[in-house]
């Protein structure tokens, strides 16, 4: 059974910095790899995708995050990570890290396309 588990949230200024990790287990690479990404809702609003890992080692940003905000996996890819730098209060959300099965990762930020989901970690970012 796949399971995600999300750590690193927290309270920062403005301006300020979090590492968020997610540890993945029970991934099965029989025949496919696993594409991983973040996402992340805040109270009142949709859940948005923020990076993924695309094959080639290619990566996926939001407009919102990009050139703040980079996404990174371990040589195992059994852990995902998320630097956030230059926060501020509109990334205060639950932040999410998610992951499906397939041959080819496009680097999808669409929530609909992810199979497993983390339980989240917390970021406040406060002015």
């Amino acid at each position: 059974q796949v399971q995600l588990v999300e750590s690193g949230g927290g309270s920062v200024q403005s301006g300020g910095s979090l590492r968020l990790s997610c540890a993945a287990s029970g991934l099965i690479y029989s025949y496919n790899t696993y594409c991983m990404g973040w996402f992340r809702q805040a109270p009142g609003k949709e859940r948005e995708g923020v990076a993924a890992v695309a094959s080639g080692d290619r990566t996926n940003y939001a407009d919102s995050v990009k050139g703040r905000f980079t996404i990174s996996q371990d040589n195992a890819e059994t852990t995902l990570y998320l630097q956030m730098n230059n926060l501020n209060p509109d990334d205060t959300a639950m932040y999410y890290c998610a992951t499906y099965p397939n041959g080819y990762c496009s680097g999808s930020l669409f929530s609909s396309r992810y199979r497993y989901w983390g339980q989240g970690t917390q970021v406040t970012v406060s002015s």
